[in-house]
């Protein structure tokens, strides 16, 4: 087992704690990217303004505790998230997305707390037509045993199958403990996996973690963790996927050739615009 405690960034008012990519792990089955934002609480006249950016290589998902966020992008998807919802976005060839706090929300106190991930794509599909798909709450697969609650956000774990579209043989979910409890973690493709400690503390093989910490694993086995009260944790994992991924900014991708390609097409404008955000975007670093 290796543990690391995920670097906090300050993104001008609200923190963003950042577990994946770390010194000891690049990937940890098809995850390359985890992003743990919030709990924070805006006053009025303030929010989340992520302006216009491209991506390639990785689907990206999103999935909140508190809050709501405005998707928006180059297919001309607009839309809320809420809690307990997923937005997938599998950008492939190229995909530029923004997000935002709505409006009437922007105007009035608000809470944001929730999870984003990047996937990156088997070799084949690396180059895929790019999607978006929305899930509803209630086509997330849910189930409660004693004083804690099972979410299958995607893949296969803890007996329950979620119908969110996976690419590799994978899995991700949500356990949310409402008082201290043994919990039994398995999953049929957890050749690596990986808890995150979202809220909260738990206790494994004799030891305390708290909230920002992660603990993974690159054998397959069940995992038996301690939650205590009010503990929220994400368990997560797959199979390893073929071959190294770079990564750059916002690009990841097998071939270091086609990240250039990609910054030098958002410098000229090239990627395929949000239809209704245009007037600004996040220049090429």
């Amino acid at each position: 087992m290796n543990h690391y405690t995920a670097e906090i960034h300050d993104l001008g008012g609200f923190s963003v704690r950042r577990a994946l990519p770390n010194p000891k792990h690049d990937l940890i089955g098809p995850f390359v990217f985890f992003d743990h934002f919030g709990p924070v609480t805006f006053p009025p006249g303030k929010g989340i303004d992520v302006r216009p950016h491209p991506h390639i290589g990785i689907a990206t998902v999103t999935y909140l505790f508190e809050g709501q966020i405005i998707h928006r992008d180059s297919l001309g998807n607009t839309g809320a998230i809420e809690p307990g919802e997923v937005n997938l976005m599998s950008t492939g060839k190229g995909m530029v997305h923004s997000e935002r706090t709505a409006e009437d929300v922007f105007n009035n106190e608000s809470r944001l707390h929730g999870i984003q991930l990047w996937l990156a794509l088997p070799l084949e599909l690396e180059e895929m037509e790019p999607e978006f798909i929305h899930y509803p709450k209630q086509d997330i697969p849910r189930n409660r045993e004693d004083n804690v609650i099972y979410s299958v956000i995607m893949g296969e774990a803890m007996h329950l199958s979620s119908p969110v579209k996976t690419y590799s043989p994978m899995f991700y979910c949500e356990v949310f403990s409402t008082a201290t409890t043994t919990v039994h973690l398995t999953s049929p493709n957890n050749d690596q996996q990986g808890i995150y400690i979202a809220t909260g503390s738990i206790e494994f093989e004799g030891h305390t973690y708290q909230q920002g910490d992660l603990i993974c694993s690159e054998s397959a086995q069940d995992l038996h963790v301690i939650l205590t009260d009010e503990t929220r944790i994400l368990y997560f994992g797959g199979q390893q996927l073929e071959g190294k991924r770079h990564k750059h900014w916002n690009f990841v991708s097998s071939r270091r050739e086609r990240i250039q390609q990609a910054r030098e097409d958002w410098k000229a404008m090239r990627f395929d615009l949000i239809p209704d955000d245009q007037d600004d975007f996040i220049p090429l670093p």
